[in-house]
């Protein structure tokens, strides 16, 4: 299974040669979400390990990963193994969104009423 997520680099942490030809490499993605942030650990493994290189705690990322999960001994283990990083959407050239105009427009008043009788001003057919 395949997915994707946005958010901002938490944590990296370093290559770990876990056997003499298997490595990995773990970081943590901080993902918004309401008021409170998500932390998420991925892996990088193999050769894709050194792709977190070029990015710092901090920087926004978008992550393509597969969801793993596995039994051994009657547990189960999940993995977000990550293939794919990117620089996020938020680090992107996009303009800013246009800013609320700060004019206060007042109501109207009683005083603002147009003078005359209801049956002059009345212009509706029932």
């Amino acid at each position: 299974m395949s997915f994707e997520v946005s958010g901002k680099l938490h944590i990296k942490y370093d290559t770990v040669q876990v056997k003499e030809t298997f490595k990995k490499r773990e970081f943590v993605l901080e993902i918004a979400n309401g008021m409170y942030p998500q932390h998420v650990k991925f892996q990088l493994l193999q050769d894709k390990t050194a792709a977190l290189d070029s990015y710092n705690v901090g920087d926004e990322l978008q992550v393509s990963f597969d969801l793993q999960g596995r039994e051994w001994q009657g547990k189960y283990f999940t993995n977000l193994n990550a293939w794919r990083l990117q620089q996020g959407a938020a680090a992107n050239s996009s303009p800013p969104p246009p800013q609320a105009q700060t004019e206060t427009t007042e109501f109207p008043s009683a005083s603002d009423e147009p003078q005359g009788s209801n049956e002059q001003l009345d212009d509706l057919p029932f």
